[in-house]
């Protein structure tokens, strides 16, 4: 070889090993996209499932039962609150079992 053809074989290396990264860059995450309803229905997700969600859903799930063993609510509203925070934080597992089959 040449040394003018190793050099720009160098370059064109060079310069292909810069552009790679770019390219990386370009891509979207799978849960980011740029339609506006996926968007707010990812915004939902994360609050129905984020931190403060699961704080919230723990007071309700202790106080609903402190209430229905005092006597002070009636045994089916305090398992329909208690399954309802149970569907909320399984339909993530719920959906990916149904989507398997």
């Amino acid at each position: 070889m040449t040394s003018l053809s190793r050099l720009s074989a160098r370059l064109a290396a060079f310069f292909a090993l810069l552009a790679m990264p770019s390219l990386a860059y370009a891509q979207q995450a799978p849960q980011q996209s740029g339609d506006p309803i996926t968007t707010a229905l990812v915004w939902m997700q994360s609050i129905l499932l984020g931190p403060i969600a699961t704080t919230v859903a723990v007071m309700a799930v202790a106080g609903v039962g402190f209430m229905m063993l005092t006597g002070r609510m009636n045994w089916r509203y305090g398992a329909t609150v208690i399954i309802g925070v149970f569907i909320i934080f399984g339909a993530p597992r719920l959906v990916a079992t149904i989507s398997a089959v």
